[in-house]
């Protein structure tokens, strides 16, 4: 094979990173291969919302979503795990909605929900995400960190770059 046909190298994978930036303060950021308006739609319709959210290596099912993503509306996610007979269901209200830029959620199934705010930024050809988990308490972030439930960001993050990037639009841009 001469210089000019050497076969390209894979394209680097896009990786999460996840960082405890203060005592109450988790930030997440990934960038995905696909136009912004895509992955806000990912955030937002809730037929694509329930291809992408739930992790799989944390065995639960994804049983419903509602979603009125308005400022004042809200969410309701409902899940499913093999080791109980009672779904879990995840709520909150949208404080903030600026398609296709950010979105700001509460997480009101227990007093120490994080209020969640997504920043989307479309950049040499891809979409950039910071996730901000903003937490009550220095307390509630370590619970959070040791219970495992912020340990699934990167698992899902990687369902949701499969998503966008099998978009047909995602693969003409």
């Amino acid at each position: 094979m001469s210089d000019m046909q050497t076969a390209a190298a894979p394209a680097p994978k896009n990786n999460t990173t996840t960082e405890r930036r203060s005592d109450r303060e988790l930030v997440v950021t990934r960038s995905f291969d696909g136009p912004i308006r895509l992955v806000f739609d990912a955030w937002t319709r809730p037929e694509l919302l329930m291809r992408w959210w739930a992790p799989k290596s944390f065995g639960i099912t994804f049983l419903s979503c509602e979603a009125d993503v308005r400022p004042g509306g809200t969410y309701r996610f409902v899940f499913g795990h093999p080791a109980s007979d009672q779904p879990m269901a995840f709520v909150g209200r949208y404080l903030e909605v600026d398609p296709p830029r950010r979105l700001v959620w509460t997480n009101e199934e227990n007093e120490d929900g994080p209020v969640t705010t997504v920043t989307l930024e479309e950049r040499d050809g891809k979409t950039h995400l910071v996730l901000q988990d903003l937490y009550p308490s220095k307390a509630a972030l370590d619970e959070a960190l040791a219970s495992g439930s912020v340990s699934g960001y990167p698992e899902q993050f990687d369902a949701l770059d499969g998503l966008i990037s099998s978009s047909p639009e995602a693969r003409s841009a």
